[in-house]
């Protein structure tokens, strides 16, 4: 598994595709033979004592980050999609390259050019660490950013489950396999059932997958609005646009083309369209899966105190 034109209905564009979009493939754990499982650990009262500012700090910078840069938010739930869908919910895609140990998934066809918002990452990372050092995960960063974000696009809320732990490895090969905007609908479905994600899942969160504004793989900036109606708005508009045949992406319409869609995701994207509630509410539902794929807990991994550093690498 950006700028003011930056949609929020777009960003499942930037998840999906191969070369700069995309949502998932081979987690991890799913290329060494085992099943994701779901967040052993996780609460949402996990920082409660040890953190209590913690969501205020998150929302606070991305709110600043937000003045300069309108897509910002639209970036950040991006970045929590991309990844989780490569070896889980651990902070993996933050890493830079620090070979031989470290090769980044950043430089990747489906996030080079595309995945941004790390210094906005970086500046979330230096304010927690400022309110309570090495307590925060920069895992539970990027989920909590994607909800925040959502919210201040005028999306749902929801209780973002917390306690990862950050990993001291990437998977490059899962990386590269990142779901493709020319998968056929049955292609899709298995990746998303790789790591226990269903139809509704799929379809709920192509929001955040293809509504925002996409690169293609070209230099920061030469954007394309997938979202022609409300392209600053997280709504439901996105399944209107499908329903009327102008999905701009084929991973788009296939949800609703495809020969098995009719029995699957055809009825979901139907409903979507019409009830923006019932959308939000399974977004919500959906977004709390995406968070639960593999993630580190209790002693395993770390706390990282430089989001793109392991711990023995220092600054």
């Amino acid at each position: 598994m950006a700028a003011s034109s930056s949609s929020f209905a777009s960003l499942g564009l930037l998840l999906l595709a191969a070369a700069h979009c995309a949502v998932l493939l081979a987690l991890a754990g799913a290329a060494h033979g085992h099943p994701p499982v779901a967040g052993d650990g996780l609460s949402s009262a996990f920082y409660d004592e040890s953190c209590p500012n913690a969501y205020d700090v998150v929302r606070r910078v991305i709110q600043d980050a937000r003045v300069t840069d309108p897509r910002i938010p639209a970036s950040l739930i991006r970045l929590h999609f991309h990844d989780c869908f490569v070896q889980g919910c651990d902070g993996s895609l933050l890493l830079d390259d620090d070979l031989p140990e470290i090769q980044s998934e950043k430089n990747v066809p489906a996030n080079d050019k595309s995945a941004r918002g790390f210094p906005v990452v970086d500046d979330i990372k230096g304010a927690l660490e400022h309110a309570c050092p090495g307590i925060v995960s920069c895992a539970d960063i990027l989920a909590l950013a994607a909800e925040i974000s959502v919210e201040l696009a005028g999306g749902p809320r929801w209780r973002v489950q917390l306690g990862r732990r950050d990993g001291t490895t990437t998977n490059i090969e899962s990386a590269k396999n990142l779901p493709n905007f020319f998968d056929p609908l049955e292609t899709l479905q298995e990746k998303f059932r790789n790591v226990n994600l269903d139809d509704t899942d799929l379809v709920a969160l192509q929001v955040p997958v293809h509504a925002q504004n996409c690169t293609g793989g070209q230099e920061d900036g030469a954007l394309e609005n997938l979202d022609q109606v409300t392209p600053n708005r997280f709504d439901n508009k996105y399944y209107g646009n499908l329903l009327q045949g102008r999905a701009q992406l084929p991973s788009d319409q296939v949800m609703l083309s495809d020969p098995v869609a009719a029995a699957t995701t055809a009825p979901i994207v139907h409903r979507f369209a019409g009830n923006q509630r019932d959308f939000f509410k399974n977004f919500a539902v959906s977004m709390v899966k995406m968070g639960n794929i593999s993630p580190l807990t209790g002693s395993d991994g770390e706390i990282r105190q430089n989001c793109r550093r392991v711990n023995s690498k220092g600054y």
